[in-house]
């Protein structure tokens, strides 16, 4: 459902999709100094990086992750519809919600994965050759210790200087989630020939098995099968 605009950046989208704003990219970056601490039964946040398609689909592959849901973060109930956040105008950013078992995968590892793979986050309104600020790089916190590890993360990165610009991302607390329609969830699952996928997504699950195959499963994590 991306436009035909889109598939005409094919270059810049390649360029962009792995977050080659980092020196190194065959490198994983370094893990988080601080992370949350060990908890009792499954944890969740909100991540926006861009096409809704990519970032889930990343994550549906992530050992640990339960489900990985797409939808809509950022602005009102009555306005996270497509067609609407598509404006730009709704204060929604293309999300997904990640549900995971702390006792698998950390807090810490889910957004090294995020910050690794899943987009570029120094881009701030854009992600490859989706713009606009429903394409922004935004972490949407559940409680405030995962927004103190999220900064903490940001500010251990740039100060190492991992990207060659300066981290993008913002963190917020959520205040609403609300699920994408249908036809958007395990996207990338239904659609691995399309020409979108292929340029855009695909090599992020390819970095993923490379980059960190600790965390890397083969078979993916479906929304369909949690129904």
């Amino acid at each position: 459902m991306r436009s035909l605009r889109a598939l005409t950046l094919i270059l810049p989208a390649v360029l962009l999709a792995m977050g080659c704003a980092r020196a190194e990219e065959d490198k994983p970056i370094p893990a988080p100094v601080v992370d949350a601490r060990p908890a009792a039964g499954l944890q969740t946040v909100v991540l926006s990086g861009g096409c809704f398609w990519g970032v889930q689909g990343v994550f549906e592959h992530v050992k640990g992750v339960k489900q990985a849901l797409s939808g809509y973060a950022g602005g009102s109930a009555a306005t996270a519809h497509y067609e609407l956040t598509s404006t730009g105008m709704t204060g929604h950013a293309e999300s997904v919600k990640v549900t995971f078992d702390p006792k698998e995968v950390t807090f810490g590892q889910i957004l090294r994965v995020f910050f690794g793979v899943a987009h570029d986050p120094t881009e701030r309104d854009r992600q490859g050759p989706d713009e606009g600020t429903q394409y922004r790089s935004e972490i949407w916190t559940a409680n405030p210790e995962q927004a103190a590890v999220a900064r903490a993360y940001i500010a251990q990165l740039d100060k190492a200087h991992v990207f060659a610009r300066p981290i993008a991302t913002r963190v917020d607390l959520l205040k609403g989630f609300y699920p994408a329609e249908g036809y958007h969830q395990d996207y990338l699952i239904h659609n691995p020939d399309s020409l979108y996928i292929q340029v855009n997504d695909m090599p992020k699950i390819e970095n993923l098995k490379a980059l960190y195959p600790a965390l890397y499963r083969e078979p993916p994590v479906l929304v369909a099968a949690a129904h």
